[in-house]
């Protein structure tokens, strides 16, 4: 029997339409997060508005304020973003996949995705310090640690749910996304400051690998 004009298929096209909407919510966010890193880099901290950003998305400086309260809590929900996906993956791998194996696949993926093509030594420093001095501002070291604190709740569950450990009452979920998360950023200071450039990925892959070695000392060479 065709349902599709009854209750049934009411509520598939209210669902459908519901999970339109979110997905352009998501997508608006995400517009927004990465026109502020832009615009930020290419123009400076100090000499970009809400305005702008709002702007260059096409959409009104009030729909800014709808998803973020500030330019910093746009350029931290890039970084919140990849974390969280972070978790969803690492909660989709398969449960018989080792947990650090899962880690390093997952992070990888969001922070260094193959088939990166490599730039030019002097563009890629001027594009790496113009990172960092938006990383520098006191606002968006605010909101990155407040994102980073965010994510390793939904990062602890994500391990918790793997490891059969829960987060409320266990050490260990919360130690580990802890440590992820202080890895990641590790990496991504190293990559900002090195001089000349690195490429991302080796440095991601190297922080995973000693975490997943237990970090052990390295040999000491004779001077």
């Amino acid at each position: 029997m065709d349902t599709t004009d009854g209750p049934a298929g009411t509520a598939d096209a209210s669902d459908a339409a519901e999970g339109l909407r979110e997905r352009k919510k998501r997508q608006t966010r995400a517009a927004l997060s990465q026109a502020t890193i832009a615009l930020s880099i290419r123009r400076g901290w100090d000499d970009v508005r809400i305005a702008d950003v709002a702007a260059a998305v096409n959409v009104s400086e009030r729909t800014f304020r709808n998803y973020f309260s500030s330019k910093a809590e746009a350029v931290a929900a890039t970084h919140l973003d990849r974390m969280l996906r972070v978790a969803r993956a690492l909660e989709a791998r398969p449960a018989d996949e080792p947990l650090w194996e899962s880690m390093r696949t997952t992070v990888q993926a969001e922070f260094a995705p193959e088939g990166t093509r490599p730039v030019d030594p002097a563009e890629g420093k001027r594009h790496t310090d113009a990172i960092w001095k938006v990383l520098s501002e006191p606002a968006v070291q605010g909101e990155v640690l407040r994102a980073d604190q965010e994510a390793q709740v939904v990062m602890a569950a994500a391990i918790g749910a793997r490891t059969g450990t829960d987060p409320r009452t266990d050490l260990y979920p919360k130690l580990v996304a802890a440590s992820v998360g202080a890895a990641i950023g590790a990496a991504l200071t190293h990559w900002l400051r090195a001089d000349p450039p690195v490429p991302l990925g080796p440095l991601i892959s190297e922080v995973l690998e000693q975490l997943t070695a237990g970090l052990p000392a390295p040999a000491r060479t004779e001077s």
